[in-house]
């Protein structure tokens, strides 16, 4: 008597001899689903495919090879091992704000074990160089914020930098993938290019919103309120600061380190700016570095602050713009006139205080407040270094960022003009964002009396032409 057995059960006979069952494929049940929240990048892919490739169905060995195969543990611990890789690997590059958090644990575990002075990584955690010699201290600080605890610099200043430089790096991807990426799917904000958009802008706009008005606190216990500029140079050098005034300007270098990181290695999409862009974080970190080491942060403080409270209207402006909203266009004008006031007509006379003594000609408007006000020599013992070859380096490093701003305003210009002559409301400096909406596009074979016709095009469901896409783009 025959014995019928179903395909798929534990063994089939053929011949009289049992043969092995076939390996299951594993299901996709369970697995993220792919979509609109998936990492599309061709890295993740490649992960995926690796990963994929790792577990494919293999030949069957036998018990007896096994135990006779000494190497066979090792390939099953390395084959673990390459899993386990390409796991976090997938895991990192969906997750970016994962592996900084598990650095600053460390790092603050390992200061925690025991806290303190003699722990090295106190210095990363903490201002440096408290109370320094009377010589070092800055005799300029106005008479309303009192006898306050001065703080030096040094070289320890660099591990202050070091380590907020991770924060920022893990408050940026998490705030951005936990909290902004939301709001962007909330508000009908589907492509993946402009959600990255959306996202870098509302961020720049949360940190600018912080510093910004905290820029201006740290002016107003200074003489530099508001922009004076002869306050920059009183009392110099300025070797040693306040608390507030340090941890300000130590934290805005990590924000334009960790920033200028990421311009480097390309985590944003670049935009057709993107040369300008990064010589204007060549400049930034230039300025912020020099102006720290040789003492004029006074002068520095103020650009930080023009910058900053553009740089926020800046980034609303275009979340507005991305959000469709009705007060884009009379908020991007008086973005212009912020823009025009803080990075032109500020840092022009900021400029002219570096100008040599005298005044602008045709004019009553004196220059000169660098080479006049203040000692005007060099003095390497003093550390006095406001004299000529200073004058000369900051006043080329300042108008280069002048230019690159004026380069930024004429583009900001351009978009107004194109969107009142023309109706067009694009951003100049990045790329081609219609072109990232044809993400969701795909060829279809489109059927007809139910027969196959041609492959065509359809965007969000309908049939379009493939003239009428390039038009589009």
């Amino acid at each position: 008597m025959e014995t019928h057995i179903a395909p798929g059960s534990t063994h089939e006979k053929s011949n009289g001899h049992a043969l092995p069952r076939r390996r299951r494929k594993n299901s996709s049940l369970g697995q993220d689903p792919h979509g609109d929240t998936d990492v599309g990048s061709i890295a993740t892919n490649l992960a995926r495919a690796g990963a994929d490739g790792a577990t494919s169905p293999t030949s069957p060995v036998s018990p007896a090879e096994q135990r006779s195969s000494g190497k066979q543990p090792r390939e099953r611990k390395r084959r673990k091992a390459l899993r386990l890789f390409r796991r976090w690997k997938r895991m990192s590059l969906r997750h970016t704000w994962v592996n900084p958090l598990v650095l600053l644990v460390i790092l603050l575990s390992a200061y925690y074990i025991s806290p303190g002075k003699q722990n090295p990584l106190y210095y990363g955690l903490f201002l440096a160089y408290e109370n320094p010699p009377l010589v070092e201290r800055t005799n300029s600080l106005p008479p309303h914020i009192g006898d306050v605890t001065q703080y030096g610099k040094g070289p320890l200043d660099f591990a202050f930098v070091a380590f907020y430089t991770l924060v920022f790096t893990f408050t940026r991807e998490f705030i951005m993938q936990r909290f902004i990426k939301p709001i962007a799917i909330y508000s009908g904000i589907g492509a993946r290019g402009k959600q990255a958009r959306f996202m870098e802008q509302f961020y720049t706009a949360v940190y600018f919103a912080v510093f910004g008005p905290l820029g201006m606190y740290v002016m107003s216990r200074t003489p530099v309120w508001f922009f004076n500029t002869a306050g920059m140079y009183q009392g110099f050098p300025h070797r040693s600061h306040d608390a507030w005034f340090k941890a300000y300007y130590l934290l805005q270098a990590a924000y334009w380190l960790q920033q200028f990181i990421v311009l480097c290695l390309q985590l944003e999409k670049p935009r057709k700016d993107f040369k300008g862009l990064v010589l204007h974080h060549i400049i930034t970190l230039a300025l912020i570095g020099l102006s720290y080491r040789f003492h004029f942060t006074y002068m520095g403080v103020a650009v930080y602050v023009t910058h900053d409270i553009s740089d926020f209207f800046l980034a609303t402006s275009k979340v507005l713009n991305y959000l469709d909203s009705m007060f884009t266009i009379p908020y991007f004008v008086s973005f212009m006139v912020i823009w025009a006031y803080l990075r032109h007509y500020l840092n022009l006379v900021i400029l002219k205080s570096l100008l040599p003594p005298g005044h602008i000609p045709f004019t009553s408007v004196p220059t000169g407040e660098f080479a006049t006000v203040g000692p005007y020599e060099l003095d390497w013992v003093t550390q006095q270094y406001k004299c000529w070859i200073s004058q000369v380096i900051t006043f080329f490093l300042l108008a280069s960022l002048q230019a690159v701003n004026i380069f930024w305003f004429f583009l900001i210009v351009r978009i107004l003009l194109r969107y009142v002559l023309a109706g067009v409301q694009k951003d100049e400096r990045s790329e081609d964002e219609e072109e990232e909406e044809t993400e969701d596009v795909a060829p279809v074979a489109v059927k007809a009396n139910g027969h196959a016709t041609k492959p065509g095009l359809t965007v969000n469901g309908e049939l379009v032409s493939p003239v009428a896409v390039g038009k589009q783009e």
